[in-house]
């Protein structure tokens, strides 16, 4: 014989682990700007300010969260600024192709992460993510200008750069959400 009221209350409890599991929704906007992209993305993340701006930072663990890099590690720090080397592999649909990047990394701790590229695959590379408190975690804004060195970036512009933007950021949710036990 069914429990009705037990049926009910263990449907209830798979629905809403379900949502609690879904992925934020991650927005990505792309302009063009002359030779570069102007990139505008949002997701709130159900997450103390605390673990988003660790995860965030984590820098010598990168490789580990982000699928696209192979290499990922802090070379110098001075203060509130790290020097950071990268290397990878972008992927677009059948296509693939290398990157690098040393840039110079200033920390405001729990509020912004300001980055630019000192040398790289890129042509040019800057980017703010700040992040702030919300009713239901953390508010992650990243705004970048980039200018694509690679020619995968060159065939696909807008699309690629979002495709990018929006793995990465999906990545370091997820890791967020690891961190928590989630």
């Amino acid at each position: 014989m069914f429990n009705l009221p037990r049926l009910a209350a263990c449907f209830a409890l798979v629905l809403s682990c379900a949502a609690f599991a879904a992925e934020p929704e991650i927005v990505v906007g792309i302009e063009k700007a002359d030779d570069a992209f102007v990139v505008d993305a949002s997701v709130n993340l159900p997450a103390p300010l605390r673990m988003t701006w660790d995860v965030f930072t984590d820098f010598d663990d990168m490789a580990n969260i982000l699928s696209n890099l192979q290499t990922s590690r802090i070379i110098r720090r001075a203060g509130d600024t790290v020097f950071v080397l990268q290397e990878g592999t972008a992927r677009f649909g059948l296509f693939s192709s290398s990157f690098n990047s040393m840039r110079e990394v200033r920390l405001e701790p729990m509020r912004r992460i300001i980055a630019r590229q000192l040398t790289g695959t890129a042509s040019a590379y800057e980017s703010e993510t700040t992040l702030s408190e919300s009713a239901s975690g953390t508010l992650v804004h990243y705004h970048a200008k980039i200018a694509p060195g690679s020619a995968i970036a060159d065939i696909f512009g807008g699309p690629f750069i979002r495709h990018e933007v929006k793995a990465q950021l999906s990545e370091l949710a997820a890791e967020t959400a690891r961190r928590q036990g989630l």
